[in-house]
């Protein structure tokens, strides 16, 4: 084996410990019942983009368990106008959606409520809801799930 220089050993503790840094990031992710007990930033750009069939793009941030037991899951979505990301719904879990771009029409209980970049929809638990890109842009928009995020 050939013996390693200081500043190759410095290259590649460094190397291990992003790896270890990169593991943490990607176990937040990834793991479905993980408890997210470290902290961690994440960068917009490296956000795995998954493009949908009716035209709509989903970034998928983070899924797991809090330390203090709640379950939470976020994620960004970018809308076409006039597109919706699916049927209006009831689900366990409550939402609260941070609309960074666009105009939505969210149907809250059946009733519409128009609601612009910079607002937020609050979707209780067990209450039907749903969106539509009303605008001419493409809306983004972040959704932070509260609770059993099962359907």
């Amino acid at each position: 084996m050939e013996n390693l220089s200081r500043r190759d050993l410095c290259t590649a503790l460094a190397a291990f410990a992003a790896l270890g840094n990169h593991s943490l990031q990607a176990q937040a992710l990834t793991a479905t019942d993980s408890v997210l007990s470290h902290s961690v930033g994440y960068k917009f750009e490296d956000l795995h983009v998954n493009r949908q069939p009716n035209g709509y793009e989903t970034r998928n941030i983070l899924h797991g368990k809090l330390p203090t037991g709640e379950l939470v899951d976020i994620h960004e979505t970018v809308l076409p106008p006039g597109q919706i990301p699916h049927p209006p719904h009831r689900h366990i879990h409550s939402e609260f959606t941070l609309i960074r771009e666009g105009t939505l029409e969210f149907l809250n209980d059946g009733k519409p409520e128009i609601v612009g970049a910079g607002g937020v929809i609050f979707a209780a638990s067990g209450v039907l809801h749903g969106w539509k890109n009303i605008g001419t842009t493409p809306a983004s928009y972040f959704v932070f799930a509260v609770g059993d995020t099962k359907v």
